[in-house]
């Protein structure tokens, strides 16, 4: 029993989960800069996004293994069908389980922070987008992800509706002012993204899985690693400089040192299989700039209050 527990965490890949908390905690502490922070709908935030990453985790464990793509050349942590501990049936049997989880915790989510009927059903349509994105990144007969649309699905849905959804849901409203916070938190996904996909890019590109990292090929994906990494820390100071005190904006450059030694060890990686092991370093990179950033807002809000 114990040992079944452990493949199915392993399976849920939780180190890759504070990617989906990042937007999310993002989105909460700006509506806490607004006055209208909900600790039961950050909660409910945080578990339906986690379980979005879960499912999204899953799928792409079935997707990859159906179409072959998950063999002994990939490079990555070996995934659970890829080691035979888990079958396809049972896989897609979680994975339906998993849905029923996000449809739960989503409904409870929209029951708490909803009044209006018109909002009600525009959060539910996002919501099963979110199911449908999470699934066909590499299920079904034409995955998006090998076709390399995965980099703009995830700005999309853990940067500018993770982020301005959040706010929504415990103000009842919007801002332009949303949108670098929210790009900032995106670009910072995608560079997660990105050192995965240069990870597998010899892999990939012979299973045919044309991500953005296979199209644009090893030292472009290295260039575009850093364009990520240095938009997403620029549309974070950019959004601090304009709307709060200028100077607040100079403490995010604490993160710089973290990204600086990220991406020169990224520039220096000359095979992919140097590139797997700095995972871990690419999420610390976006978990600490997008907590620096919810920190540094919140306190110039309890600053100025």
């Amino acid at each position: 029993m114990k040992q079944s527990i452990q493949i199915w965490l392993d399976a849920a890949r939780p180190k890759t989960l504070p990617l989906a908390l990042a937007a999310i905690i993002t989105g909460s502490s700006l509506a806490f800069a607004s006055g209208h922070f909900s600790l039961p709908i950050a909660l409910l935030c945080l578990l339906t996004a986690t379980l979005l990453q879960i499912l999204s985790n899953l799928a792409n464990d079935y997707g990859d293994a159906e179409k072959g793509t998950d063999n002994d050349q990939r490079l990555g942590p070996m995934r659970a069908i890829q080691s035979g501990a888990v079958s396809l049936k049972d896989m897609k049997q979680a994975i339906g389980i998993n849905i029923v989880f996000i449809c739960l915790s989503g409904l409870a989510l929209l029951f708490y922070s909803l009044d209006s009927l018109q909002n009600f059903f525009i959060f539910i349509a996002l919501g099963i987008l979110s199911i449908v994105a999470a699934l066909a990144y590499t299920m079904g007969s034409k995955p998006y992800g090998y076709a390399g649309l995965g980099d703009l699905s995830v700005f999309i849905f853990f940067g500018l509706l993770g982020v301005c959804g959040t706010y929504f849901l415990h103000t009842a409203g919007i801002n332009p002012d949303l949108l670098l916070p929210a790009i900032g938190s995106g670009l910072f996904a995608v560079a997660v993204l990105n050192v995965n996909n240069m990870r597998d890019i010899e892999n990939d590109a012979e299973c045919g899985k044309k991500t953005l990292a296979v199209r644009l090929g090893s030292e472009k994906a290295k260039r575009y690693h850093t364009q990520l990494l240095f938009g997403g820390l620029t549309s974070f100071v950019l959004f601090l400089a304009v709307s709060t005190q200028p100077i607040s904006a100079f403490l995010m450059l604490i993160a710089v040192p973290v990204i600086l030694k990220h991406q020169q060890a990224i520039n220096r990686a000359q095979k992919p299989i140097e590139i797997a092991p700095m995972m871990p370093d690419v999420v610390k990179c976006a978990m600490i700039s997008n907590l620096l950033f919810s920190l540094v807002v919140i306190a110039q809000t309890l600053l100025s209050n």
